[in-house]
């Protein structure tokens, strides 16, 4: 077969970028297949994602991607570093990738190898330069960039690229993929004209952030110049439908109640919560109702707010510290969201090449045949958050969408 070509991403929503990213990333690579690993209807920043995981497939498939594979709720609100190891194990185990593709403020692949060289190896020097900035009082991510800029010694070469959101991710791909001894190639692509969390816009080009705030102000004439026409219909049908989900904000009610319920020992069990913060949340979370507000409360150096809003996601979707820890430990399940007549012919090269994977077109099936029970607790939190985000459409907030649902094939 032809080359492939595997991204990641949450296309939330699909937009003119991202047609950019895959048409550039398809000619640089010369890949004749492309499959996307995509979030499922919660995002890494501890977010939603502004409409479900199917139509979000729907998107990438009518915009050219050929094959959309879900990544399992566990990694997707996760760290950047169990979300990109999930996605790439995932692309790794299915042995027919030949590159991942991303987007990244910096084109640069060796630059980012050469961090991720760093943070794979972990020397230890760098280690006690970690340490010490942790003792700083300042949070993990800030802690990091500054211990890998004193490492590698060059600020003028780095100091962009170490702090850059995407560019981080794209490390943290590299660094997956030397821990898997991978031959898949990393290839990046340059962001243009909009940053991820730029709310600006110039001609046709605006980052998701913008786009997902212009859903929310009901400005669709702006949204039409932003996204592709077929991106544009599949979200002006779920918004007719009141399908659209623009925040956490949506649950933060389901949210205060969990934690109101919680004990402080079971607070203590969520993912990302460390020295202490459990009593924190605690009494943040029984003097207030609105996720806003809580933000304000503990936000500090050391908690940043995107930590902070994932160990609210974790307590909405009861997820815990032995869930995560899980999800390291396994070789993920490849569960199937949409595909064309190129990602049916992927699917069986991919049963070809690799026979002992675990491929879900029909969770029902899986849930009754298999005798994984590992694999089958993370496809159960898949469910659990489907269920959950349904809760916040005006209407037809049914359930079960997992097991109703068809796959979307063009």
């Amino acid at each position: 077969m032809g080359k492939v070509l595997g991204i990641v991403c949450e296309y939330n929503p699909f937009h003119n970028g991202h047609l950019y990213h895959l048409e550039e990333l398809k000619k640089i690579t010369g890949s004749n297949y492309s499959i996307a690993i995509m979030s499922g209807n919660f995002t890494q920043r501890g977010s939603t994602a502004i409409i479900d995981k199917w139509s979000r497939a729907e998107t990438a498939l009518k915009a050219g991607i050929d094959l959309v594979i879900e990544l399992p709720t566990l990694y997707s609100i996760s760290s950047a570093e169990n979300f990109a190891d999930g996605a790439i194990h995932i692309l790794d185990s299915l042995k027919i990738v030949d590159y991942v593709g991303f987007g990244a403020e910096t084109s640069d692949i060796d630059v980012l190898d050469n961090i991720a060289d760093v943070l794979y190896n972990e020397p230890r020097a760098y280690k006690t330069l970690l340490s010490h900035e942790l003792n700083k009082g300042i949070s993990f991510p800030k802690a990091r960039e500054n211990a890998l800029l004193i490492y590698l010694n060059n600020i003028r070469k780095y100091v962009n690229v170490v702090s850059a959101p995407n560019n981080i991710l794209g490390i943290e791909y590299i660094k997956a993929l030397k821990k898997y001894k991978s031959i898949i190639k990393p290839v990046s692509i340059a962001r243009f004209e909009a940053g991820h969390n730029d709310l600006s816009y110039k001609s046709n080009i605006a980052s998701g952030t913008t786009i997902r705030n212009i859903i929310k102000n009901g400005n669709f004439d702006i949204l039409r110049r932003l996204v592709p026409e077929s991106t544009y219909s599949i979200l002006m049908d779920n918004i007719k439908q009141t399908h659209v989900i623009p925040d956490l904000s949506v649950f933060e009610k389901q949210i205060f109640y969990n934690l109101r319920k919680m004990s402080i020992e079971q607070i203590k069990e969520l993912p990302d919560v460390t020295e202490g913060l459990e009593s924190s949340i605690k009494k943040s979370a029984n003097s207030c109702n609105s996720i806003y507000e809580f933000l304000n409360i503990i936000k500090s150096k050391r908690y940043t707010s995107t930590r902070l809003q994932r160990i609210l996601l974790y307590s909405l979707l009861g997820i815990t510290k032995k869930d995560m820890e899980l999800s390291k430990k396994v070789t993920p399940y490849i569960r199937v969201l949409g595909l064309n007549n190129k990602g049916k012919f992927m699917i069986s090269e991919i049963a070809k090449a690799n026979p002992k994977l675990e491929i879900i077109t029909s969770v029902k099936r899986f849930l009754d045949n298999s005798n994984n029970k590992n694999l089958k607790l993370m496809l159960n939190k898949d469910i659990f958050a489907t269920d959950v985000y349904t809760l916040g459409f005006t209407y037809d907030s049914c359930s079960n969408l997992d097991f109703t649902k068809k796959l979307i094939t063009l």
